[in-house]
């Protein structure tokens, strides 16, 4: 996919078990305005939905870029493009959600720390130390460019707890078809 095929107008919230959610993302190959208008497009969503966290496979577009805001504010967006996310320390359960699962929230084991390096906007490499929310934050969008979703991390339990909003997503999929 070349960035140039890139309809950031669009662009919107994809769902669970959208096939752009369930592979590997490309990398992203130079940093350009279609790829900034790409992040200012995730940043509206992010924010609209009331998000901490969004990556590009969530907005249909199959790029290893993500955003964070801890407190889900415009202001504190941070950019990670091309990143490299190493989980640390000890596994903790805590609940999470999804925009792209909507209705869903479900404990998911997560490291307790992680590391990160990624370029920003300007195309500079950065490398950061994170822990509690940022730590889960940067784990669970990484999994969005790996293509992993809370889908595929969730226990069985949860997984039958929550059978029928994960059908009514399915359903909904397929009508779109």
């Amino acid at each position: 996919m070349s960035m140039t095929e890139i309809d950031v107008d669009n662009c919107g919230i994809t769902h669970y078990p959208a096939k752009v959610l369930g592979g590997p993302a490309q990398p992203v190959e130079k940093i350009d305005d279609n790829i900034r208008r790409l992040v200012a497009k995730m940043t509206d969503l992010m924010v609209e939905l009331k998000g901490v966290g969004f990556a590009a496979p969530q907005a249909g577009v199959p790029l290893r870029l993500f955003i964070i805001s801890l407190d889900g504010s415009r202001e504190n967006v941070r950019v990670y493009i091309n990143p490299t996310v190493k989980p640390e320390g000890s596994l903790e359960q805590n609940e999470e959600g999804c925009l792209s699962v909507p209705g869903i929230y479900t404990k998911i084991k997560r490291y307790s720390r992680a590391s990160v390096t990624a370029l920003d906007l300007d195309g500079k490499l950065f490398s950061e130390q994170a822990e509690g929310l940022y730590a889960r934050a940067l784990q669970h969008e990484f999994d969005h460019i790996e293509g992993v979703t809370i889908v595929s991390r969730m226990p069985t339990t949860s997984r039958i707890a929550h059978r029928k909003q994960l059908k009514k997503l399915e359903e909904e999929a397929e009508k779109k078809v």
